[in-house]
């Protein structure tokens, strides 16, 4: 059986979240949640399903996801703070970024998101062990 070729991070990558809210705002995407996040995320708010569904949620995307405002920000981003107002309790989407299966596919996407995202390719180091386990923790394999 022929080795598995490395990934392209099989030596590590950079990453240290700098609190600056990119990720949350400014282009439409889809924010998925599971079931279990969204029922805490009901509890915090203190609403029903009925009206969590109708002010929070949208499947424009095939799959329950937070709705945006017009803008793009996150319904839940504060512009003031740029901080997240659900924090401890966001997504697994949320908290993994920029380590989802789909920007550690290539370099070239990790590259594009780094783009937005000052905080990646910087900070601490990531090495691959680490980072596997972050990719796995993922819901969401088309993340």
């Amino acid at each position: 059986m022929p080795e598995a070729s490395p990934e392209w991070w099989s030596e590590g990558v950079r990453f240290s979240c700098l609190g600056c809210g990119r990720c949350c705002r400014g282009e439409p995407g889809a924010i998925f949640f599971t079931p279990g996040e969204g029922a805490r995320v009901r509890d915090f708010l203190r609403i029903d399903e009925d009206a969590f569904r109708q002010v929070y949620v949208t499947r424009r995307w095939g799959r329950p996801s937070f709705v945006e405002r017009r803008n793009g920000d996150c319904v839940f981003y504060e512009a003031a703070s740029a901080k997240c107002s659900i924090y401890p309790l966001r997504p697994a989407q949320c908290s993994l970024f920029p380590f989802w299966p789909s920007v550690m596919e290539s370099r070239e996407e990790w590259n594009r998101q780094a783009r937005q995202c000052p905080g990646m390719n910087e900070g601490r180091l990531y090495m691959a062990e680490e980072i596997r386990n972050l990719l796995e923790q993922s819901p969401f394999e088309d993340l």
